[in-house]
């Protein structure tokens, strides 16, 4: 007689055959999902469709539209684009194929090969792509010995992949093939090609551009919007990263074994400086009064400002910081989301008038009264904080609205100086395996609302989600309207943040929600050697998380 097991899904117990799969079961539920099921919790552990269920559990399933699952679809993707284009091209004909950056909705792929990739390449890759698709080929995954994949990728000629596993304390790796193309990705598959039937690919720049769909949309491909701004940024970090031969984990760490990462970490350190000295240079230049700072959380903003004022003087002129944050409506007056909470992050829990009508009369010379906001009791104050404008004064203004012109109403674009920061990180875990832009910020965050508030790590994954909502309404939008982009990431940091991340991640309860996050991070993290951080100058950015700047951060 066939056993059993129990299945809790969406409120509902069923009986299943013992060693039934995921794929199975989720086939049977889909028409109860509108986007398509690509993973699922058994026992909020995240599971990939192919595995079987052995004893009694409760199953919650992942979509398209789930952070988890528009992962997962974009990394399919990948797969998918990299075995087209080793199909079309040749190995033979390829010395390099890397998955670069996130621009917008697309994914840059810088194209290494023999000779340029052309337009009628171009296309046949996107046709092999749609083949594949068609097909509904299975993704298969086996396990393999950590030494045998160095050996396995030594041949294949992905010489980041064969660094990195030098450095991997586990004795097996994961390996997905897709009709005879192997290949290694830090985290989940798809069960087979036909769930990834939306994108489009084209020639950009010197390598392929891959347009994916959004997580909000992910049956739809929205067109793509060129970010040039951004694009020229992490261009610019990643030629510089390709300069010093540190452009993934396995070459930093490498140069950790080998006692050059307190040179790494001053030069990485100069440049930044001499990138925030040339910025002050252009303001000074272009005369304008008002020096406009905004960028997603955990960018460096408090530091960069710092920074910034400091060269400022060093061109003789007198910099006034101004925090956004002292210009919030009084607490019972904050606007509040669909859910009812407290939305800080709305451009409404600004009071504006305000704001406007005193960064007016400094302009015009008069003295003004500036407040600062008390956060403990949610009101303004005022502490006799008297300024006036002199010739060469400037003021500094920092917070998520900076680069939105309705926040600063009143006062003339022509006398804006717009500066757009975030933590770009050039570096990845090897050719086709980025390092999202988020993870470091999140990582960063977590690290300092642990040490200065005491916040769970828990806490800080659970509110990203909105903190990142908040980033798509107010930040984004408006950051190619910046007259500067400042790029706040050090290539040697998650090296540094390791041994202040791995504490609070392990302090995240096992049967929590945000465990499942907490787990991918410091599987994420244990690609790198640590670095001992008391080389870091006190006025680095990193400073500002980590602890020990000399600024008051």
């Amino acid at each position: 007689m066939e056993e059993t097991i129990k299945v809790e899904i969406n409120g509902t117990t069923r009986e299943y055959p013992q060693g039934v799969s995921l794929l199975e079961i989720s086939r049977e539920y889909q028409k109860d999902y509108k986007n398509d099921i690509i993973l699922a919790f058994v026992n909020n552990r995240l599971r990939e469709l192919p595995k079987t269920v052995q004893k009694d559990c409760k199953i919650r399933f992942v979509t398209t539209a789930d952070d988890a699952g528009h992962k997962t679809y974009n990394r399919g993707l990948t797969l998918v684009m990299l075995k087209a284009v080793y199909s079309v091209i040749g190995s033979a004909n390829i010395n390099k194929i890397s998955i670069e950056y996130s621009v917008g909705n697309g994914l840059y792929c810088q194209t290494d090969t023999k000779a340029a990739i052309t337009e009628e390449q171009c296309l046949l890759i996107k046709e092999k792509m749609q083949a594949l698709i068609e097909k509904d080929i299975p993704i298969k995954k086996k396990s393999i010995g950590t030494a045998d994949a160095i050996e396995l990728f030594k041949q294949y000629g992905m010489h980041d992949k064969e660094r990195l596993f030098r450095y991997r304390r586990v004795s097996k790796a994961n390996i997905y093939n897709l009709e005879g193309f192997e290949d290694y990705y830090y985290g989940y598959m798809p069960p087979s090609t036909g769930y990834l039937k939306y994108f489009d690919l084209f020639l950009y720049d010197e390598g392929l551009m891959l347009l994916l769909p959004e997580k909000n949309n992910p049956s739809e491909l929205e067109p793509f919007k060129p970010q040039e701004k951004l694009f020229h940024t992490l261009k610019e970090a990643a030629r510089w990263s390709h300069a010093m031969e540190i452009d993934t984990v396995g070459a930093l760490n490498d140069a950790i074994v080998n006692g050059n990462i307190n040179e790494l970490i001053l030069t990485q350190e100069a440049l930044q400086e001499m990138k925030i000295g040339e910025i002050a240079e252009q303001i000074r230049v272009s005369g304008k009064k008002l020096v406009m700072i905004a960028g997603p959380s955990s960018s460096g903003k408090t530091t960069f400002s710092h920074r910034l004022s400091i060269q400022l003087r060093t061109h003789g002129l007198n910099p006034h910081p101004i925090p956004v944050d002292d210009y919030f409506v009084e607490r019972e007056n904050t606007p509040v989301d669909e859910e009812g909470k407290p939305n800080y992050e709305s451009l409404l829990a600004i009071d504006l008038e305000t704001f406007n009508k005193n960064m007016t009369d400094l302009l015009q010379g008069k003295t003004v009264e500036l407040p600062s906001f008390n956060f403990k009791t949610g009101h303004r104050e005022y502490k006799g904080n008297y300024k006036t404008l002199g010739p060469n004064d400037i003021l500094v203004i920092e917070g998520i609205h900076g680069l939105n012109d309705k926040l600063s109403y009143s006062l003339p674009r022509e006398k804006k100086f717009k500066i757009y920061i975030s933590a770009l990180t050039s570096l990845n875990i090897d050719e086709h395996n980025r390092i999202p832009t988020t993870d470091l910020r999140l990582l960063r965050r977590m690290v300092r609302d642990a040490r200065t508030r005491g916040a769970s790590g828990q806490k800080t994954i659970n509110m990203w989600p909105s903190v990142r909502r908040g980033e798509e309404e107010n930040i984004f939008p408006f950051q190619e309207d910046a007259d500067v982009f400042f790029n706040s990431a050090l290539i040697y940091e998650l090296a540094a943040l390791k041994q202040y991340a791995e504490p609070v991640l392990f302090g995240i309860d096992r049967d929590s929600e945000e465990y499942v996050e907490a787990k991918r991070l410091l599987k994420f993290l244990d690609y790198f050697l640590g670095v001992n951080s008391e080389v870091v100058p006190q006025n680095s950015i990193l400073k500002e998380f980590i602890g020990g700047s000399c600024f008051k951060v």
